[in-house]
């Protein structure tokens, strides 16, 4: 039987530290080269994950020449490689080195087999999390659209997209729960879309948006005569999407009068237009969203308990596009080659300067947001590609680090933020994902400053 543990390449020229190591990993498939030639031949067969590199090899092992000819050797043939350097010459310059050569990460020796253990852990963590946003990046078509137009490769937003199109044919009310600029109304047009109704109207309306004394009547619609300036009869939403769907946007912000007349609709499936008398039936399925806390709001009074349960038959929580792995760089892609198209041909895409900030930024505005500044990026830029100049992003979450310490911290902040995502804020979940027991995650969390 084949072995299936991480395979980790220890490239070390002292047999007696070799000997330690390869007892210290019983938990990886260790394979263990002496100098430049063998450390690239184990490369080719077995292609480790991770690899610990000793700068002193034969034949200058006093020196670092030859561990760095084989620190590019090794990148050049598998760029994904996690190589953590260790020596014990010039220990300061070689760190500096290593990491601009494209190093993991760097150890001064003499070895501690347990700190350099946590080193190796979190690279393995690091490695595979990569892989999977690889493989769900090649997996997906071009531009990874799902239902009907969401372009994401994320696990967490797939996972969205599952759940929305199993309910699309039940028939329920759907309510969508997320920050704005999450995509709601892109994800109800894929509901409505996926369902039997796709050949009706999807009518959307957001509540918010319309003052309080005329919601009523773009929801309910209203009776010539009504009250003044209603030279006509005229439809509402509601009417409107007969046989389709409503979407209501901001479901939080109607008040509470308005909030009984719809529960009536919910209830008995049954209109009345302002100034009519005639109740009119209507078969149109409701999907509601907003970024509010409801069930804050129904402790204050201020939003129907009742209408919640009619609303919320299902209820999708969409995460922001922090959460969203990977998805800042494609979606950036795409609005790029979308704007680029429409208002700045020369653009060809976004250079590595403006991946790297794209990916550290925060996102507070989410998608809405993204691809705002991708207009205004693409419409200001100058050359080919869109730099982070173009962007204006300011200063990133994340700083360039100052030191080996500070950039070891930020890879933690990511490998624990990335795992967090997957597990959709599941801290046993996410312990076990990174290795680590609750405890040490929770130290981490603080130590950190990050949040579940």
């Amino acid at each position: 039987m084949a072995d299936e543990r991480p395979r980790l390449l220890i490239v070390e020229d002292d047999a007696g530290l070799q000997r330690q190591l390869r007892w210290a990993y019983e938990d990886y498939e260790v394979i263990v080269a002496g100098d430049r030639a063998a450390a690239i031949e184990a490369l080719r067969a077995h292609e480790p994950a991770v690899v610990t590199l000793d700068l002193g090899l034969p034949p200058d092992p006093d020196g670092v020449s030859e561990g760095f000819a084989t620190l590019d050797a090794i990148l050049a043939l598998k760029p994904d490689t996690k190589v953590i350097v260790a020596s014990g010459h010039g220990a300061r310059e070689s760190a500096l080195r290593a990491i601009a050569s494209g190093a993991y990460d760097f150890y001064q020796k003499p070895v501690d087999i347990d700190e350099l253990g946590l080193i190796v852990g979190r690279a393995f963590h690091l490695h595979g999390i990569e892989r999977e946003n690889a493989r769900l990046a090649g997996a997906a078509p071009p531009d990874a659209t799902v239902l009907g137009g969401m372009i994401t490769a994320a696990p967490e937003m797939l996972k969205v997209a599952r759940t929305i199109e199993r309910v699309a044919n039940a028939d329920v009310s759907v309510m969508l729960l997320g920050a704005s600029g999450t995509g709601k109304e892109l994800l109800a047009r894929g509901l409505h879309q996926s369902s039997r109704r796709r050949t009706g109207a999807f009518v959307a309306i957001n509540c918010a948006a319309i003052p309080e004394n005329l919601l009523e009547a773009e929801l309910f619609g209203y009776e010539k005569g009504a009250f003044t300036g209603a030279v006509k009869t005229t439809e509402g939403k509601i009417e409107q999407a007969e046989g389709g769907t409503l979407f209501l946007d901001e479901i939080g912000d109607v008040p509470l009068h308005l909030q009984v007349k719809l529960l009536r609709f919910l209830q008995e499936r049954v209109i009345e237009r302002i100034g009519g008398r005639r109740p009119i039936p209507v078969d149109t399925r409701i999907v509601s969203a907003t970024h509010q806390n409801l069930e804050a709001m129904i402790a204050e009074a201020r939003f129907r308990e009742d209408l919640y349960y009619r609303l919320a038959e299902i209820v999708v929580r969409i995460p922001t596009l922090a959460e969203r792995t990977g998805d800042a760089p494609l979606l950036a892609k795409h609005f790029a080659a979308r704007f680029a198209k429409a208002m700045n041909p020369q653009v060809r895409g976004l250079a590595p300067d403006a991946l790297a900030a794209i990916d550290s930024w925060g996102w507070p505005g989410n998608v809405r947001e993204l691809e705002n500044r991708l207009k205004r990026a693409v419409i200001m830029a100058d050359g080919k590609l869109v730099t982070a100049a173009d962007l204006d992003l300011g200063s990133p979450d994340e700083p360039e680090p100052l030191n080996l310490r500070t950039a070891r911290e930020q890879t933690d902040r990511k490998v624990i933020r990335h795992a967090l995502a997957r597990t959709e804020g599941n801290i046993s979940g996410a312990a076990k994902l990174l290795g680590i027991s609750r405890p040490t995650l929770y130290d981490l969390l603080k130590q950190h400053d990050l949040q579940a």
